[in-house]
């Protein structure tokens, strides 16, 4: 997929202020501090369409992107941020629960894990319960740059093995360097095979 165009379309303090769903909307979110914003600012090949902080937990909005006129970016707040105060955080996980059950053009949800880590517990507790919820996503594990090719490897397949002792199958695995610019043509094509599948069999969101 060659991406032409990437405009900035809204941020949202609450689901039901979001664009309209008209579009397949392809959401990103993840553990603070996990490289999403450079992400996916790779991925739109755009330095500064989603922005990066220092800070971790500075996303705090639904923010809505628009690709080639034909889909939607969503970058989600963060979650699991210590430093907020507790009933921020519950605004938080109110916020993306109510997006991600609600959001009735929500095609795919990509979660977001930081390749330095074995299994953590807030990931694997949000994967669950997207399984749980019947919510289609993908993993992405980010910063791959960052540790030797074998570590990297290492610590997916602890994901995998830690996954697959209540999964029957896995969902959809891509390893990311944001700074490398690798993994991100895997997304894109998986977006655009997904985007034609929709095309052609004339699926609507807006009914």
């Amino acid at each position: 997929m060659v991406i032409k165009t990437a405009e900035f379309v809204k941020s949202s303090g609450k689901w039901q202020e979001c664009p309209e769903p008209t579009l397949p909307e392809y959401a990103f979110i993840g553990r603070s501090n996990v490289g999403k914003s450079s992400l996916i600012n790779a991925l739109m090949n755009h330095k500064d369409l989603a922005k990066t902080s220092g800070t971790p937990g500075k996303t705090q909005l639904i923010n809505h992107f628009i690709i080639n006129e034909k889909w939607y970016l969503t970058d989600l707040p963060g979650y699991g941020y210590a430093r907020v105060s507790k009933t921020l955080r519950k605004d938080f996980e109110n916020l993306i629960i109510n997006y991600i059950l609600n959001r009735k053009n929500l095609v795919n949800l990509f979660v977001l894990i930081d390749s330095r880590h074995t299994p953590q517990k807030i990931d694997i507790e949000f994967i669950e319960y997207c399984g749980e919820s019947g919510i289609p996503f993908s993993l992405v594990f980010t910063k791959a740059d960052k540790l030797k090719p074998n570590v990297v490897l290492a610590n997916v397949e602890k994901y995998k093995q830690e996954l697959l002792k209540t999964w029957e199958d896995l969902p959809e695995i891509y390893v990311t360097s944001a700074e490398k610019k690798t993994g991100g043509d895997e997304i894109l094509a998986f977006i655009s095979k997904t985007n034609q599948f929709l095309h052609e069999n004339h699926v609507k969101f807006d009914n």
